[in-house]
């Protein structure tokens, strides 16, 4: 899968500067894009060439997900071929239909582009290659043109029996502007199925959010297009979201989805796998530790017999500009400003404001993903709001404990972003003063810290304050900006226990102080700090050498005051 623009230092050959004179098996065809595998015709939709995938393959960085045909190629022609992918917007979706195109379509040979790919050394792969009529769609370009659902599909229809009539002009059609019965003739005349390959399935549940009669039309159009066909060798739709539900059906239930909350065996293929960061972080010569702080973070489970198996994946688009550029920023959300965010957090859903905070702050929050309807506007609580946001790539998914967070840093930023624009003020202070009250922490400042980190539970007094783990959440949000320098790990193992905060620098800030933090609940920060040396939290640094701070908070809850001591130790 590539994501980059094309490398200047590799020229294409002379064949495909003219790409009407194509070179075959070392045979010329010039005849409109004609190649001779039965005499099949490239068309728009029909078979329509691997122009796409050949200039994935000659981008600068290209990351192998072939192996995702294999996965393909085991459902061909049996009842689990109806495939559908949900993940987000630049996560390599379109680049993996365009390279099943390239691989299955019979209208040229294009072994020549696989034989280096991993999925030629698969057993499946010579039966596979070059030996179905494919169509490739894209419906988000179909509802552009036309406007209406009605329009967008009467298109579809007109231009796909086109492309039949044109590459099929021996057939004899028994009712030529039915596209069932067409493509049931052709199936008839060649007897080869078709790989029928969606991209942006869902997109008029994306910009028709509210026309529930035209969402339904639309998916019985694909129901009875490709439900029970026997010209389907292999369905294969991706998009954002999942399958629409209606009542207690879906009108695709024939469909096996992959999601961003259920992956399945299709987990590593969408996205870039650790391993694969990391090689990229070492040709590039650029920090893994800090690519993984800035895209890392969404954990997708696949359930094995044996053991489930956790991808850590990183956002593809982010990785590929940060090694092209040489710089770490944000680049994923380019193609989308936080409005779109914005929408959906500030919705009135009780108890979501509290959640996206607590989220904000490194926690995780419990949700119940089965309500969801898998659309846009139906939200029954804000479990569904959060579920959204999960497929929309602004949160990621625990399948193991069911709770969500913010992935990476660079989504974190997102959220900043909107809550900056809203009437979150009391959140916005505290995650500006955040800055202010690291420098204090340095300067062991302790009667200031308390009274920063006493302004940020005022200011995010929408916590119910009354445990540890709100006075953990209240720390983590005020100490915010720290996250430009360390790595916070919450309860960390450590010597004879668990260190509640640490702050650990990464290897570009070596300068800072380390710092552990002992968090009290109506007790005193001298004991904090006691247990600290007492349990050797300290231990939890073994790597780092250099100036550790202990800090003990407590919070007096007679008083309503959070109270702070600070010792500092040479490691």
């Amino acid at each position: 899968m590539g994501f980059s623009q094309e490398d200047e230092s590799e020229k294409p050959e002379a064949a495909w500067e003219n790409p009407v004179l194509v070179i075959v098996r070392g045979i010329k065809y010039n005849e409109s894009y004609k190649m001779l595998t039965g005499g099949i015709c490239m068309g728009s939709y029909l078979n329509p060439g691997n122009f796409s995938f050949r200039g994935s393959l000659r981008s600068k960085i290209y990351v192998d997900k072939s192996k995702l045909i294999a996965k393909t190629n085991e459902v061909l022609c049996t009842e689990q071929k109806y495939i559908c992918v949900s993940r987000p917007r630049r996560f390599g979706k379109s680049m993996a239909a365009n390279m099943l195109a390239a691989y299955y379509a019979r209208s040229e040979n294009t072994e020549e582009l696989f034989q280096n790919l991993v999925i030629s050394k698969d057993v499946s792969y010579k039966e596979n290659l070059n030996q179905y009529d494919v169509i490739k769609i894209n419906m988000q370009e179909f509802l552009s043109m036309a406007g209406t659902m009605e329009d967008m599909l009467g298109m579809l229809k007109n231009y796909l029996i086109s492309d039949f009539a044109e590459t099929y002009p021996e057939v004899r059609f028994r009712d030529e502007k039915n596209l069932i019965q067409v493509m049931k003739d052709v199936f008839s005349y060649t007897r080869c199925p078709f790989v029928i390959l969606i991209d942006e399935w869902d997109c008029l549940f994306r910009e028709y959010k509210q026309d529930k009669e035209a969402q339904k039309k639309y998916l019985d159009f694909l129901r009875v297009w490709l439900k029970d066909k026997d010209y389907v060798a292999m369905a294969y739709m991706t998009g954002i979201l999942p399958i629409k539900k209606y009542g207690s059906h879906s009108a695709l239930n024939m469909f096996t989805e992959y999601s961003m909350t259920d992956p399945g065996d299709f987990a590593e293929y969408f996205g870039f796998t650790e391993q694969e960061v990391l090689e990229l972080c070492e040709k590039y010569e650029m920090s893994f530790e800090e690519a993984k702080i800035w895209y890392d973070g969404y954990q997708l489970v696949v359930h094995r017999k044996e053991k489930d198996e956790c991808y850590s994946m990183y956002s593809p688009k982010s990785v590929v500009e940060a090694m092209l550029r040489h710089k770490f920023g944000t680049y994923w959300n380019q193609t989308e400003t936080y409005e779109a965010l914005k929408i959906y957090i500030q919705m009135d859903m009780d108890g979501l404001k509290d959640s996206v905070i607590r989220m904000l702050a490194s926690e995780s929050v419990s949700i119940n993903i089965g309500t969801f309807s898998n659309d846009m506007t139906t939200f029954a609580t804000k479990d569904d709001v959060l579920t959204l946001l999960v497929h929309l790539g602004y949160l990621t998914y625990s399948v193991i404990d069911r709770t969500v967070r913010i992935p990476n840093k660079e989504v974190a930023q997102e959220y900043v972003n909107a809550i900056s624009t809203m009437n979150w003020y009391g959140v916005m202070e505290s995650l500006e003063a955040s800055r202010k009250l690291l420098e204090e922490l340095w300067a062991m400042d302790e009667d200031a810290v308390a009274a920063g980190i006493e302004k940020a539970h005022e200011e995010i007094s929408i916590l119910q304050y009354n445990d540890e783990n709100s006075l953990s959440c209240t720390i983590n949000l005020a100490f915010y900006f720290a996250r430009e320098y360390y790595t916070i790990v919450r309860e960390m193992p450590a010597g004879k226990g668990y260190a509640d905060i640490c702050m650990i620098p990464r290897k570009e800030h070596l300068d800072k102080p380390a710092v552990v933090i002992e968090l009290k609940w109506d007790k005193s920060t001298v004991g904090a700090l006691e247990q600290i040396k007492e349990k050797n939290y300290g231990s939890a640094l073994k790597e780092y050498q250099g100036k550790l701070l202990l800090v003990g908070i407590n919070y007096n809850r007679k008083t309503k005051k959070h109270e702070c001591a600070i010792e500092v130790m040479e490691k």
